[in-house]
């Protein structure tokens, strides 16, 4: 089961970027817009299954796309903004906003609210659950099994884990590891991948992720 995409409608690039890796290292697959029209075409041409939306946007701002999101139907939609009183709350759920969540924000809690509208859209939200040679990892709920036994992951362990089911079969190097466990490429020392690798594979077999020399590490197709 493929994971939930994301509509990130962000114009600031900084922003932009830090939010998507912020969402893909927690599982999300994520497409963006940098304005309002942008967004609106994105929707109408990709599978979205929910979609972040900052209010102040060029072109069309965010609460005009929240609504035009809602009168073509059901899709969750949750605002990002500076603004924190009431009033600017009150507005955006006016508009057909489902969450609300003020900048600056943590990655947990916007997972957590993401993860939240997906479960109240189809009544609950549908277990992503990873079953390979003899590992059985549940996503969401952030267990992992090796052959019935269960293991103990840290919280990025896990995010590294999750990268590697996320693009199996496909060579990810220490700067695109970077981005997707720790939300970075200039976060610390790249080295710490290899160490954090290393743990991987001493908890989950170290036959499940392989190095490729000179480029990086792969997990194979299951």
């Amino acid at each position: 089961m493929e994971s939930p995409l994301v509509l990130l409608v962000e114009d600031d690039d900084d922003l932009r970027t830090t939010t998507r890796l912020v969402l893909e290292s927690r599982g999300f697959r994520v497409v963006t817009a940098a304005d309002g029209e942008a967004g609106w075409t994105t929707y109408l041409t990709q599978p979205v299954d929910l979609a972040v939306v900052d209010v102040v946007l060029p072109q069309l701002d965010g609460l005009r796309l929240t609504e035009r999101i809602r009168a073509d139907g059901d899709l969750p939609v949750l605002l990002l903004t500076a603004r924190d009183l009431p009033r600017d709350q009150v507005v955006g759920f006016d508009a057909g906003a489902d969450d609300y969540v003020v900048k600056p924000f943590d990655g947990d809690v916007l997972e957590a609210r993401l993860r939240s509208l997906l479960r109240r859209r189809g009544g609950s939200a549908p277990a992503r659950v990873v079953e390979r040679d003899g590992l059985r990892v549940d996503v969401d709920g952030m267990t992992v099994e090796r052959d019935g036994v269960p293991v103990e992951l840290s919280a990025t362990e896990f995010r590294l884990l999750t990268a590697f089911l996320d693009n199996a079969g496909i060579v990810l190097g220490r700067t695109r590891l970077l981005e997707l466990v720790w939300g970075s490429a200039t976060w610390g020392d790249p080295h710490v991948v290899d160490v954090t690798v290393q743990r991987l594979r001493a908890k989950i077999g170290a036959e499940q992720v392989v190095t490729v020399r000179g480029a990086g590490y792969k997990m194979a197709r299951a």
